[in-house]
């Protein structure tokens, strides 16, 4: 019995990953998963893909703006992201005179390639495992409860010591950063290089690069062209600098090679790319407490949310344009809640996660580990008793602070009102300019009053519906003191008594600014009370944060050290990591199944004219009607449009690039299906699928659609 009993656990312990599974980290590349690769078809070494020493492929991929991916695709800094990507920026740009976004927009010469003040461009320049160095100035610590171990303040002060001041003032653009990972067991620092001159080259019509919008969102089969193109500048030297006329395109250390020979049903693919966050380390309790809590609040939240702002976009051309970019925002993480809960209940991710723990447990006391059990204990009660506090903090968030825009007024008016109470006009004039800056923040040329104020309703009264009133910001009181109950009245009153209400509220009070209009301002009164509840709930969190953190770090290490040399990737946390597996379709139910690639017809199946979701323009209807596919077309003679992999990923691998064996670019990533978002917390191999945009409809869609030829001019494409 005691020999079955220990060759069940040895088994159980050495589970082997799922193939397609993980987002590994390049420097562990060769030790952990290259021979797997290989065996799966990879043609090239570990060196060409990640080397410390020399330009790799992974020179050629980069940090777009603050949350995508991007990869350079000539040696003229030429970049592809993903259309989504780049809409904030194609939207700054658009007008309803030169509307960018509905008719898309192409350079026809580098003078014409447009500026995007504030977006950046990151490269990787070099990864260190900074391990010992890190724990040796943690031991120096002498606090057992310190959070040290995950503050990026403190860990990157420890970068830029170990940089050193002279490195960085020597290499303008250069940035430090170190990182924990697996709950601060391991820790590596990254050396990144950032450009800020970042110029829109060229942009399909929303039409193409978001054609099925919000109901094809985080579904399979795809007919997306999902990408733009932009240009990475730098200055004479090649390091980053701010925009001007004189900058020059950069000369990248590395580009992507871009193939045209295509993909088929079970080829190699792999992706790199900086996956925002997943969760693979989650307790039992924790998936319960995503699903019943995080999750079914944002869904509720975000729906409600979401049907008053479409009935204004349908409405009106303008706020269409204006709200589209926020709606997509919001469509976005509403859909991936509802595909994270799908996955939990499907595959029981609860049981999962317990059986694990169990293990961990089981191999606790046959080693005399009892911190692990321990920290288990400790996980399960925090889960338990932040309960009340997470439901209402996650309320407040989703229906008040992102729910409602006026919730970000200024409320840090004290400099303004004692400007007010002095006799110095000069001070007077310039802090109500700065008020005016902090209004118009919020209140920007994307912000609708009126949309706001519809919205407003709804959430409030979800949010009083949902939230003991004892439990609701304080001024909310006045709803049911001074009328009746009546959000409606209420809102309207905010509305027209508040200076920030409307334009011609604020004109009124420039023209006789007042102490008392201020401290009375009802929109200020609501966002403070709000402010102060946020606070309230985030410091009676922080008390739990802090022991959960400590806990988790063991309970990690514990699971480390009972699966030995067994790989484990990881929590993403926005560094560079590889995911690879195969091109595949997949079987979302019994009898259904869905091929790895879409083509050009299927845009044409989808098309419906009194949609805006689904209109296809008419030069692609003419370009498909006498089969002008160039070079791009496949052997049967179909236009490919997108394709789906096993590679495992998550957000922020929106942009990233899709290579083949030979490390050649064959499509950008730029969603998931939504039976595989579950993968942020349970990688599920039947249902996990990358959709990715077909490098051959990219190029199809700059040459034949946008006449854009030139652009191919520069890249290397491999027949």
């Amino acid at each position: 019995m005691k020999k079955v009993f220990f060759l069940i656990i040895a088994v159980a312990f050495s589970l082997p990953v799922v193939a397609d599974e993980g987002m590994w980290l390049l420097p562990l590349l060769k030790q952990q998963k290259f021979p797997e690769m290989k065996e799966l078809g990879l043609k090239l070494q570990d060196y060409d893909i990640y080397s410390p020493d020399s330009a790799s492929l992974k020179d050629a991929v980069v940090i777009f703006g603050g949350g995508c991916t991007g990869e350079i695709v000539s040696p003229d800094g030429l970049l592809l992201t993903n259309h989504h990507c780049g809409y904030g920026s194609i939207q700054q740009h658009s007008t309803l005179e030169h509307d960018y976004l509905t008719d898309g927009f192409w350079a026809a010469t580098r003078d014409q390639e447009l500026p995007n003040p504030g977006l950046t461009v990151t490269f990787i320049d070099k990864i260190e495992d900074v391990t010992d160095y890190v724990l040796k100035n943690l031991e120096m610590d002498t606090d057992p409860t310190s959070m040290n171990f995950l503050s990026p303040k403190y860990l990157n002060g420890l970068a830029k010591e170990k940089a050193g001041e002279k490195f960085l003032q020597d290499n303008p653009g250069m940035e430090v950063e170190i990182k924990a990972f697996y709950g601060g067991n391991k820790y590596y620092m990254f050396t990144k290089k950032i450009y800020s001159d970042v110029r829109l080259v060229g942009t399909p019509p929303s039409s193409i690069g978001k054609f099925g919008a919000d109901t094809d969102n985080w579904m399979w089969p795809r007919h997306t062209g999902d990408f733009s193109v932009f240009r990475v500048y730098a200055d004479a030297n090649g390091n980053p600098a701010p925009y001007s006329e004189t900058n020059v395109p950069l000369r990248p250390k590395r580009w992507f090679k871009i193939s045209l020979k295509g993909v088929q049903e079970n080829d190699f693919a792999m992706m790199m790319g900086f996956p925002g966050r997943t969760n693979k380390y989650y307790t039992s309790w924790e998936v319960a407490e995503r699903r019943d809590i995080d999750n079914d609040v944002r869904i509720n939240i975000r729906n409600l949310r979401q049907q008053v702002m479409l009935d204004e976009m349908l409405k009106n051309p303008e706020i269409r344009i204006q709200y589209s970019s926020k709606y997509a925002s919001s469509a976005n993480a509403y859909k991936n809640a509802i595909g994270s809960n799908w996955a939990i209940n499907k595959r029981n991710f609860e049981q999962v996660k317990r059986e694990e723990q169990d293990r961990l447990i089981e191999w606790s006391n046959l080693n005399n580990e009892s911190a692990y059990p321990e920290a288990l204990l400790t996980l399960e009660q925090i889960v338990s008793d932040r309960k009340d506090l997470r439901f209402r903090r996650w309320m407040l968030d989703e229906a008040l602070v992102r729910g409602i825009e006026f919730s970000g007024v200024p409320t840090d008016v004290k400099q303004m009102c004692d400007a007010l109470n002095g006799k110095d006009r000069a001070e007077q004039q310039k802090q109500l300019l700065l008020l005016e800056r902090a209004y118009l923040r919020f209140a920007d040329k994307n912000y609708s009053p009126e949309v706001d104020k519809k919205i407003a309703k709804v959430m409030l009264k979800e949010y009083r519906r949902l939230v003991a009133p004892k439990a609701q910001p304080d001024y909310f009181s006045i709803i049911d003191k001074k009328f009746k109950g009546n959000v409606d009245r209420f809102v309207d009153f905010i509305f027209e008594k508040s200076i920030f209400g409307s334009e011609s509220n604020f004109n009124n009070f420039k023209a006789h600014p007042s102490v008392k209009a201020l401290e009375e301002d009802p929109m200020i009164l609501f966002a403070k009370s709000i402010q102060k509840e946020k606070a309230v709930l985030t410091e009676a969190l922080k008390d739990f944060d802090d022991s959960y953190n400590l806990a988790h770090r063991t309970y990690v290490k514990g699971l480390l050290a009972m699966y030995k040399d067994k790989a484990n990737f990881p929590d993403a946390n926005f560094t560079l990591r590889l995911t690879y597996g195969q091109v595949k379709g997949y079987s979302p139910r019994d009898c259904d199944y869905y091929g790895c690639q879409t083509t050009l017809d299927g845009v044409m199946e989808k098309e419906d004219s009194t949609n805006w979701e689904f209109v296809v323009p008419a030069r692609l209807k003419e370009l498909y009607n006498i089969k002008d596919f160039g070079r791009y077309g496949m052997a049967d003679g179909k236009m490919p449009v997108a394709f789906s992999a096993t590679t495992h990923t998550t957000g922020g691998n929106s942009g990233s690039p899709v290579l083949n064996a030979q490390g050649e670019l064959i499509g950008i990533n730029f969603d998931r299906n939504w039976e595989g978002v579950g993968g942020d917390i349970q990688y599920l191999p039947d249902y996990q699928r990358s959709i990715i945009v077909d490098i051959r409809y990219v190029l199809f869609i700059m040459d034949k659609y946008a006449n854009a030829s030139y652009l191919l001019n520069e890249m290397d494409l491999v027949e």
